[in-house]
């Protein structure tokens, strides 16, 4: 990662609460199995969930958000999400977006969408959030200038990862 820029992205935050491998992988454009079956499918909702939403992938600096509206007067910015499942990693990277545009001195708050199980959770940055948010970016800067991978894990969630074969094989 000499002479790169680095920039720390939502997806990379995500990442960071759930395999800091996958953050040096990604962080490095090496691109997952894109034959993936849980890609597909989390790609396939992100596309079709929320469809009357006509604000949707609105892209702002490094961060990319799904949809992007005003709500009774309020920004909100919400991040759609397959499953419940990895509920905190979503709830960190939906505050990585609200902070970088409050960097911008934009005030936002967020939610987090969960449309197979008809679920929505409201995520207002506050200090605590804050605080996670630069720990968790100082580590993700550790890791990516770190010269191999960090050791591969064996976790649960390895069997649906989409680097798997760069773990495992």
């Amino acid at each position: 990662m000499q002479n790169k820029e680095i920039h720390i992205t939502g997806t990379l935050v995500w990442y960071y609460y759930i395999c800091h491998r996958e953050v040096w992988f990604m962080g490095r454009q090496i691109v997952p199995d894109q034959d993936n079956p849980n890609i597909d499918i989390g790609r396939f909702i992100g596309e079709n969930a929320y469809s009357r939403e006509s604000k949707k992938e609105i892209a702002v600096g490094n961060s990319r958000f799904d949809i992007i509206r005003n709500k009774e007067g309020h920004l909100v910015i919400s991040e759609i999400k397959k499953s419940s499942k990895f509920k905190d990693s979503a709830r960190m990277q939906l505050a990585f977006y609200l902070s970088e545009l409050e960097t911008l001195g934009i005030t936002a708050r967020g939610e987090l969408l969960f449309p197979e199980e008809k679920r929505k959770e409201t995520i207002v940055l506050d200090d605590k959030l804050r605080a996670h948010l630069e720990q968790a970016r100082r580590d993700i800067l550790r890791i990516m200038y770190l010269p191999v991978p960090p050791p591969a894990q064996k976790k649960s969630l390895c069997k649906n990862c989409a680097y798997a074969e760069l773990c495992w094989a």
